[in-house]
């Protein structure tokens, strides 16, 4: 197994490099995902049972099945199918997985890492990064708060600023997370870490504030080395990185904002209606996360992901719950609805991407303009979804990729 490729429909799997591709082109899968692809593969004259795959996937690790479930989808997408088409990964009741797809064995590739095999080595050939090769530490900021931070990746630097319910560790293992962190980790280093109040970051914090989080961002930055650096921001985090940008204009090279707004949705209320809508669904969050309730957090997670399935937004759901206490996840949407940067955007000197789903539920369109609007050098994409968050299976994901490529390549 260690130096075999596999050709199935119009993909390769060459395991020595740890790349999946289709025509020549390197396709991002999750490390965990991959490993299980490569198992189910290489014994396809059989049904893996459930148990073999954790133990050889997971080692030692204690996972539940639900990180096997996760893992299995994000496989099953890499090579375009899905649980209901199993037309290359197939689901035996009560017995585990098979790979029903043809495949055959090319010659063996040299050794990862040999320098012999073509593309150079494992980083050059487009592998991607994953969550066992991140290097997590921790710095601090003025007010004695810890932050988690992390880099991925090899390459020229791209700092993420914090953004809505992160976990430097636990976002691996999620498909809303995991294909953002390939795909951006991809040829670059990624830098990225958990704003205070959730994920590894002190979640008992003396301050909770937008210039807290700035600040943080400040930290996370001398605490790097870096120098000057493009730095993306998406939802509210787009705000923190236009205001950092603003503060730090000899730092920042480029900016990407995804998803981002300049005001939030109190402070934009132009009337009365906008305005009880907007002290609604803080209330609803009082409740809904006071009292995990799982109705509220459907709805909550179906305006992030309104074209998801229910196990999208059940997975998304149990994600929040495990990245930040019920208390904070309020005083988060407390703040995020008080936000404006309005003020100070005219003041981003470098130029910047706006990215933004063209029919986003959770924050309309008409945000990304007023950021275009506002910032100097800037230009608006508008790409064809409804998600907040982009899915690994959309084709506005790939578009979301190529555009951030094109423009750090500028």
């Amino acid at each position: 197994m260690a130096g075999e490729t596999y050709h199935f429909s119009d993909y390769e799997l060459d395991i020595a490099r740890h790349l999946l591709s289709r025509g020549g082109e390197p396709i991002h899968v999750e490390p965990r995902a991959f490993d299980l692809l490569c198992h189910l593969v290489v014994h396809r004259d059989r049904v893996v049972p459930k148990n073999e795959l954790l133990d050889e996937v997971w080692g030692n690790r204690f996972v539940t099945e639900a990180a096997l479930t996760t893992a299995l989808r994000t496989a099953r997408l890499a090579v375009g199918d899905t649980g209901g088409r199993q037309g290359l990964i197939r689901t035996v009741h009560r017995r585990g997985y098979q790979f029903v797809a043809p495949a055959t064995v090319a010659e063996s590739s040299p050794a990862a890492g040999s320098g012999k095999a073509a593309g150079g080595n494992l980083a050059a050939a487009g592998s991607p990064a994953g969550a066992d090769r991140q290097v997590i530490r921790f710095c601090r900021a003025e007010d004695g708060t810890c932050i988690a931070y992390a880099t991925v990746g090899t390459g020229p630097p791209l700092l993420k600023a914090a953004n809505w319910m992160t976990h430097l560790d636990l976002e691996w293992t999620t498909p809303v997370w995991s294909h953002w962190l390939t795909g951006l980790a991809h040829n670059r280093r990624l830098v990225r870490y958990d704003e205070r109040g959730c994920g590894l970051s002190d979640w008992d914090v003396p301050g909770f504030t937008f210039e807290d989080w700035v600040d943080d961002l400040e930290t996370v930055v001398e605490a790097v080395g870096l120098d000057r650096f493009p730095l993306l921001g998406v939802s509210q985090g787009g705000a923190v990185a236009i205001a950092y940008a603003a503060r730090r204009p000899e730092r920042v090279s480029r900016l990407i904002l995804a998803g981002a707004y300049a005001r939030g949705r109190e402070v934009r209320a132009r009337d009365d209606a906008e305005r009880r809508a907007a002290a609604l669904d803080l209330d609803l969050a009082r409740v809904g996360w006071g009292h995990k309730d799982p109705s509220f957090l459907r709805v909550f997670a179906s305006q992030f992901l309104p074209d998801g399935t229910r196990r999208d937004w059940e997975e998304f759901s149990a994600f929040q719950q495990r990245t930040t206490s019920p208390a904070n996840g309020v005083r988060f949407l407390e703040e995020f609805a008080r936000i404006d940067v309005s003020a100070i955007a005219h003041r981003v000197d470098c130029p910047t991407l706006i990215l933004h789903s063209r029919d986003d539920v959770r924050v309309p369109a008409t945000q990304a303009s007023e950021l275009a609007s506002l910032i100097p050098d800037s230009r608006l994409v508008l790409l064809d979804s409804r998600n907040h968050l982009l899915t690994a299976a959309e084709p506005a994901w790939a578009a979301f990729l190529s555009y951030v490529e094109d423009f750090l390549a500028e």
